[in-house]
């Protein structure tokens, strides 16, 4: 498909589609370019290929098709100009900060991120002299009393991990916009198939495909998506410093990518019905998710998104003892800090993917003793159910 083209077809289509780039074989497939680097006929070819005046691929730590297939196709399904592929979600997000921000310059971000986020910005990007101040997510007047004339980002997750707040993104666009500075989207949560941020105002959108946009566990990679001018000071920084993602991980996150909707529909399907579940249980004391009614952010989330995830929080009565007593007395779902599986995982925030973080900083973030997050995977409902069940029924 070529890419003009790729307005007149909807995300399904795009998601299997777009980006094939085939070789002189003719594959059906989308091949994995395993090579370092590239020949050339003669030395003018290879010249004029280094210097940018004929385009074509150069060394795959910047220049690889099948990353450009993936990098294409993720772009092409989030209404974005471009994707910039990372070796990871994390290397991603610290694209983004090298990319745009420098001495003197100040970030705002939102306290309901992933734990690694936050020691980023606060422990390496602050080493460069830039300053972050974290105000909760859906507090637009924090977000506006945080604004200083040298701010230059807003950085936000929405859903977030692992509460699922929901950001108004409409809102913070306008006032990133309004302040000279950009407002970058984490979509890890939701992935193109659910959320567009880019539709609602957002500039940069990142993506840990290690979660969904992979959806079985096999690889590391992160995405910046955005429009052409911004993604080239991204790629000049990926091409630069080279936390570049490997071919043979672009191409497993093109498999990924052709079951992207329907995945995602049905882990949303299912996480509703756990999350309605645990919301009538009595050894429950709080569920988030966006897809209960009560939610503070159902409204929001429903104008925004197309489906509410797969991520489901809750937190159990008694404290951390009553949490374990769950997490340990599954049978089948996965112990494991990672998300967006088909295989349903289950993990303690406060001593695992925020257990780094001061006790004040979880207090502030939501991060009780208590709480459980559950990524739903493909798994029969009725199963999932019955497995956490288990352990609830013990406190």
């Amino acid at each position: 498909m070529s890419q003009q083209d790729d307005s007149q077809y909807q995300l399904e289509t795009l998601a299997i589609r777009t980006g094939h780039t085939r070789s002189f074989e003719g594959e059906h497939a989308e091949p994995i370019f395993l090579t370092s680097s590239f020949v050339y006929e003669n030395a003018a070819e290879a010249a004029a290929k280094f210097s940018g005046q004929e385009p074509g691929n150069i060394y795959s730590r910047f220049t690889n098709p099948t990353v450009a297939m993936f990098e294409k196709r993720l772009a092409a399904i989030d209404g974005a100009e471009r994707a910039v592929a990372t070796s990871s979600g994390m290397a991603a997000i610290m694209a983004v900060a090298m990319s745009f921000l420098k001495t003197g310059d100040h970030v705002i971000c939102s306290r309901a991120v992933f734990g690694s986020t936050i020691a980023m910005f606060e422990k390496y990007v602050a080493k460069f002299g830039v300053g972050v101040t974290f105000v909760d997510l859906t507090d637009l007047n924090a977000w506006e009393n945080a604004i200083k004339p040298e701010t230059k980002l807003l950085f936000v997750e929405s859903p977030s991990n692992p509460l699922s707040e929901i950001a108004d993104i409409q809102a913070l666009s306008d006032l990133a916009h309004a302040n000279g500075a950009l407002l970058a989207i984490d979509n890890s949560f939701c992935t193109p198939a659910l959320q567009q941020p880019i539709k609602f105002g957002a500039d940069l959108v990142v993506y840990s495909a290690t979660k969904y946009l992979d959806g079985q566990g096999r690889a590391l990679g992160g995405a910046v998506v955005g429009n052409n001018k911004l993604l080239e000071e991204v790629f000049g920084y990926v091409r630069t410093t080279g936390p570049s993602m490997s071919p043979f991980n672009a191409w497993v996150f093109l498999k990924g990518l052709e079951t992207l909707r329907l995945r995602m529909r049905e882990h949303s399907a299912s996480a509703q019905k756990l999350a309605e579940f645990l919301n009538a249980h009595p050894k429950v004391e709080k569920v988030y998710y966006a897809g209960l009614p009560e939610h503070v952010g159902h409204e929001l989330a429903a104008k925004q998104q197309t489906g509410f995830g797969g991520i489901v929080s809750f937190e159990a009565k008694g404290g951390r003892e009553g949490a374990w007593k769950v997490i340990d007395n599954t049978q089948f779902i996965s112990i494991t800090g990672n998300l967006g599986d088909a295989k349903s995982t289950i993990t303690h925030p406060a001593t695992t993917t925020h257990g780094k973080l001061s006790p004040e900083a979880k207090e502030a973030a939501g991060i009780r003793e208590g709480l459980i997050r559950v990524s739903v995977g493909l798994e029969d409902i009725d199963d999932i159910i019955a497995d956490i069940s288990r352990g609830l029924d013990l406190i």
